[in-house]
């Protein structure tokens, strides 16, 4: 027969934030040990892929570690991943150049009703 295990916390229900684990002690005694939620990686605000580099951690977690593991050193270093600042700077030029073009076609059909 097993052993019984009691509680260890004042809160009796099977919430996600009261999730445990049965472990023998090395007393030979059967206890619960409480766990702790488990951390979402952060995502990118455009394609939502898990940031590379950026470690999963709770929140206040992120407030004990330095800001060199909480970004990544580049544009929109821990809010967007590489290939998506990537298309943002691509977009930014084609729509300059497109802006380019349309003042010279502008200028030309000026320059030909003369």
């Amino acid at each position: 027969m097993t052993q019984r295990v009691t509680l260890r916390k004042r809160q009796p229900y099977n919430t996600k934030s009261n999730r445990r684990r049965v472990i023998k002690t090395p007393g030979g005694k059967t206890v619960y040990h409480h766990l702790k939620k488990l951390a979402t990686a952060p995502k990118c605000g455009d394609c939502d892929l898990k940031l590379p580099g950026i470690p999963a951690l709770r929140p206040r977690q992120y407030a004990t570690i330095s800001k060199r593991q909480k970004t990544v050193r580049r544009a929109y270093g821990g809010s967007r991943c590489g290939q998506c600042v990537k298309d943002r700077i691509v977009r930014a030029f084609l729509v300059e150049e497109a802006k380019i073009v349309k003042k010279v076609m502008k200028q030309a059909a000026k320059t030909a009703k003369k």
